[in-house]
């Protein structure tokens, strides 16, 4: 079921992880996904 389609989710630091996995559920939702990464 796509209960996020037409909903755009900002995830911050979702190179891998609990945001990778979070950034993932919400585009298999139908979400429009922008990640967000910024190196040490």
């Amino acid at each position: 079921m796509n209960t996020l389609l037409g909903k755009v989710a900002v995830v911050s630091g979702s190179s891998k992880g609990i945001g990778s996995a979070i950034a993932q559920k919400m585009a298999n939702e139908g979400a429009k996904v922008v990640i967000n990464y910024n190196g040490n």
